[in-house]
């Protein structure tokens, strides 16, 4: 019986989940961007042709994604794809392993790290370092989120030199 009533009130309670995230409209449309990122290069690393409309389509297609700011998603993503070969130009000397050798999650995070800094000065570059960490916080492995802080941190140093010396 006092078991009973324990279980009764532990349901009644609330617990806050500390594993549970809240979503930004821009954290979201960063994530999706991820997702599709991440799409497309296990797709090119396969071997396989890459959509990248059809990825965005069906990125689209899911629930949450009438939450996230799609502007920003529709650049970063468009971004990253129009742009990969010039990003992974920027991002290899900063690497100490081959780009191959990358985990998809990692290489997608660096990916749109390097993108927003390289292509949209209205996103400090703490804040395009930042998010990029967090998407592989995330998304990535135990520590890749600290490889992606480094390599993003050295690009900075070169993309925003000005910026990091003012502030």
């Amino acid at each position: 019986m006092m078991a009973m009533k324990t279980i009764e009130k532990m349901s009644s309670t609330k617990v806050s989940n500390p594993n549970k995230r809240s979503l930004t409209p821009r954290r979201r449309a960063r994530e999706y961007a991820l997702q599709g990122v991440y799409q497309c290069l296990v797709l090119r690393n396969s071997g396989s042709f890459v959509d990248a409309h059809a990825i965005a389509k069906q990125l689209a297609e899911d629930p949450a994604f009438a939450r996230c700011q799609h502007d920003l998603f529709e650049g970063i993503f468009q971004g990253v794809m129009n742009r990969s070969e010039e990003l992974d130009a920027l991002i290899t000397p900063e690497l100490d392993r081959p780009l191959a050798e990358l985990s998809p999650v990692e290489h997608a995070a660096m990916l749109i790290g390097a993108y927003e800094l390289a292509s949209d000065l209205s996103v400090p570059y703490k804040v395009a370092i930042n998010e990029a960490v967090e998407l592989a916080k995330t998304f990535g492995g135990t520590d890749g989120h600290k490889y992606v802080n480094g390599v993003l941190d050295q690009l900075a140093q070169k993309l925003r030199s000005v910026e990091m010396r003012n502030g």
